[in-house]
């Protein structure tokens, strides 16, 4: 079996080449690949072309990366929590492919599976169907690029006759991913709330680089375990435990509040 091991996040993302398109697990700030990320912002890759559910806020996960310019399109379902990420959107300066959350996530996992495309009732009436959602702003106000309208046809569902639209699945160069623990082999588990994104995002890549905060010895991982096998994994790289680990909000009562 071959040792997938590299010694740093900067070794594992060196051939990432400006204009690479990128799947980026993590969900909110959970499970976000920190150290790749950083890696590949000292690096200086830029003309990034990003898939992931949201991208992080301003000053932490792939928003450093967007405020440092480096990414020219984001594929994601919630912008949220990002103000920098709205600004450039409205302003013209960045691409944004808007995607319902539960299709995005199938996108990637049919890119992964080698599934060219998919009928889902998601979106089906809307402009995800009809076309008409600003993909780029003019930074005057206008629609400089909108979505095309996508191709929707009926099935019988039970007897009952449904529309569906039909959706592309995702294939990008490179995955970037967090998983709790990997082995030397690729095969990963994830810790609670980031196996979210992560699994699809690294299946969907081409070549997938994943970043664990321990590496084990082949066999050292109960097989019942894990979550993502190796086969799917091309360069894993240990991080360590103490990786800062931010909370996007918190909401707290007022002691002796209820």
């Amino acid at each position: 079996m071959i040792d997938k091991a590299l010694p740093s996040a900067a070794d594992a993302v060196r051939d990432i080449p400006d204009g690479a398109s990128l799947a980026v697990g993590g969900f909110g700030l959970s499970g976000n690949p920190l150290a790749l990320i950083d890696a590949l912002l000292s690096q200086g890759t830029t003309e990034l072309s990003v898939v992931s559910n949201n991208c992080g806020v301003d000053d932490w996960g792939l928003g450093v990366l967007l405020r440092a310019r480096r990414i020219r399109k984001m594929t994601s379902s919630y912008v949220g929590e990002n103000k920098e990420f709205e600004r450039q959107f409205l302003s013209g300066e960045l691409e944004l492919e808007l995607t319902p959350q539960g299709t995005l996530a199938e996108k990637l996992r049919a890119g992964g599976s080698g599934i060219a495309a998919f009928f889902t009732q998601t979106g089906v009436g809307t402009q995800v169907a009809d076309g008409g959602l600003p993909r780029r702003y003019d930074g005057a106000g206008g629609v400089a690029v909108a979505s095309p309208a996508k191709d929707v046809r009926t099935f019988d569902v039970a007897g009952h006759p449904r529309e569906f639209v039909l959706e592309e699945a995702i294939a990008t160069d490179f995955a970037l991913v967090h998983a709790l623990r990997g082995d030397r082999h690729g095969n990963l588990v994830f810790n609670k709330a980031a196996q979210n994104f992560n699994p699809l995002a690294a299946m969907a890549g081409r070549v997938c680089i994943a970043e664990v905060e321990q590496l084990v010895e082949p066999g050292e991982l109960d097989p019942d375990s894990i979550h993502l096998p190796g086969v799917f994994v091309h360069r894993i790289v240990e991080v360590g435990t103490a990786l800062e680990k931010r909370i996007e909000k918190r909401t707290v009562s007022p002691a002796g509040g209820h």
